[in-house]
């Protein structure tokens, strides 16, 4: 029984391995597209794009593995059932159950550490990942500028639009229009040339932009509120103006230089638990403050003027039993008029305030939402991939096919069902139309019935779908109805 055990684990594990090899590699390729408009234009050598996809490798696990498994298991059944290895195991007394054993303890044991993988190895690598690729995103370019539209230089207070570039590196442009900030912010400053060029030399910190027949206009702000309502400003021309621009924060020296640290897929399940509790704390303050704040508006209090204790409205506004309406008539039509106004201006006040405090709101509770989603996620994903081995390994003896053939559609089929259902729970837990609890775990949930559905099914030595079982069903539910009919006609 050892030597099948060994057996069916060494296929299990051949599967598995070229599998998980072949789908990270898919992966990867696309993270590279995906990221390619980021690095094109910043002088990034291959040791700096390499380190990035070693640490961006590690948040496709949770999409590359549970797949891994599903096709590792559709494939080593299907290929046993195929060669009839299955049924020489069936032959001798051997159950599907117990040629599953050994895989039943890998995967078990690869639940576990998938566990503990997410929750250390990915949010460090959530982190590398994402600073690098803010850093590499923030690197000293050849000054990659679009033509047609305002372009920021990040780090500077500097705003460029050209209509065209050309020459051998694009360095050369025409119509120029600058912005640059002052101090305080203030865009007061615009710089106009027909013609300029970018010049650099190698090595250094400093970018020259050297700008032809143009024209410089700047706003002057007044002493007084008289001067600022004439709109005073300065213009000058300019035959050669050379703008240095220090780039000295986007050298590639610091790429690996970690400024956010505490995102939430950066973080591990205790700090994701830690960090929840705070949330929660703040954004119940943060609503409470805006429930006083609007009650306050209303007037009503209790005997202590206490607002957070609202006395009922028939006890405070109309003690004698009398409608609104029938209150108003004791009142003249001028004040009648005037008590309706402030009424009014009362509920667009108070709208107003929520209105301002809607977004910040959302946000708040988005951010609480994917807080939860990560800290589930972290226990769903290793449920996920003993549930999806429950799918495939009985699926595979089913189908009898093994090879990249009918197994490989199976699995991307059942698992981009898994996937997008995924997507789709977790959009809506973002904005609050689902418990984010529950959307992490309704994928996962949904494969739970189906692989007990398929492991019933090829235990028992059925198909998936037995034509003749299902037409025998209609038929006796049609047989019996017709005997009811008959029977209540007598």
């Amino acid at each position: 029984m050892y030597t099948l055990d060994r057996y069916i684990l060494s296929r299990f594990l051949y599967n598995f391995l070229s599998s998980f090899l072949i789908l990270m590699l898919i992966f990867i390729f696309q993270a590279i597209w995906f990221f390619i408009d980021e690095w094109a234009g910043k002088g990034i050598d291959l040791l700096i794009v390499g380190k990035f996809l070693v640490y961006y490798s590690p948040n496709l696990i949770p999409m590359v593995l549970p797949l891994t498994v599903l096709l590792a298991s559709i494939m080593t059944f299907g290929s046993l059932a195929e060669n009839y290895e299955f049924a020489a195991m069936k032959a001798s007394g051997i159950s599907l159950f117990r040629a599953m054993r050994p895989l039943i303890i890998f995967i078990t044991v690869l639940s576990i550490g998938t566990f503990f993988f997410a929750n250390s190895v990915i949010p460090e690598a959530e982190l590398k990942s994402y600073n690098l690729r803010r850093n590499i995103a923030q690197a000293k370019p050849a000054l990659a500028i679009t033509e047609g539209i305002f372009n920021n230089i990040p780090e500077t207070d500097i705003n460029i639009k050209v209509n065209d570039k050309y020459g051998d590196n694009d360095q050369l442009l025409s119509e120029v229009v600058i912005h640059k900030l002052t101090n305080g912010g203030l865009n007061n400053q615009v710089v106009k040339s027909k013609e300029g060029e970018l010049t650099s030399k190698k090595g250094s910190n400093y970018l020259q932009l050297v700008l032809k027949d143009g024209h410089f206009y700047e706003d002057i702000q007044g002493k007084t509120i008289s001067a600022r309502r004439k709109v005073p400003f300065a213009k000058a021309y300019f035959d050669t103006y050379t703008m240095n621009v220090d780039l000295s924060q986007l050298s590639n020296d610091n790429l690996e230089k970690e400024n956010v640290s505490n995102t939430h897929k950066m973080l591990n399940a205790r700090e994701l638990d830690v960090a929840i509790d705070s949330l929660y704390t703040d954004n119940r303050e943060v609503i409470s403050s805006l429930s006083k704040s609007i009650q306050s508006r209303t007037g009503f209090t209790n005997i202590d003027g206490d607002h957070t204790a609202q006395r009922p409205v028939k006890d405070t506004i109309d003690p004698t039993g009398k409608s609104i309406p029938e209150l108003m008539e004791f009142y003249e039509p001028w004040r009648q008029s005037q008590i309706v106004d402030m009424a009014k201006n009362n509920m667009n006040s108070t709208k107003r305030s929520i209105e301002a405090k809607r977004s910040d709101i959302q946000r708040r509770i988005k951010l609480l939402n994917v807080h939860f989603l990560s800290l589930h996620q972290k226990f769903a994903l290793p449920i996920a991939c003993f549930i999806l081995f429950f799918v495939g390994a009985p699926l595979g003896a089913i189908i009898r096919k093994g090879g990249l053939g009918l197994p490989m559609v199976l699995a991307i089929a059942l698992f981009l069902t898994y996937y997008f259902i995924g997507i789709f729970t977790k959009n809506y837990a973002e904005d609050g139309s689902m418990d984010p609890v529950w959307a992490s775990w309704v994928s996962t949930l949904i494969m739970l019935p189906l692989g007990i559905w398929l492991t019933r099914r090829a235990t028992a030595d059925k198909a998936v779908f037995d034509p003749d079982s299902i037409s025998e069903k209609f038929f006796n539910l049609f047989n019996f109805i017709r005997k009811k009919d008959s029977t209540e006609a007598k």
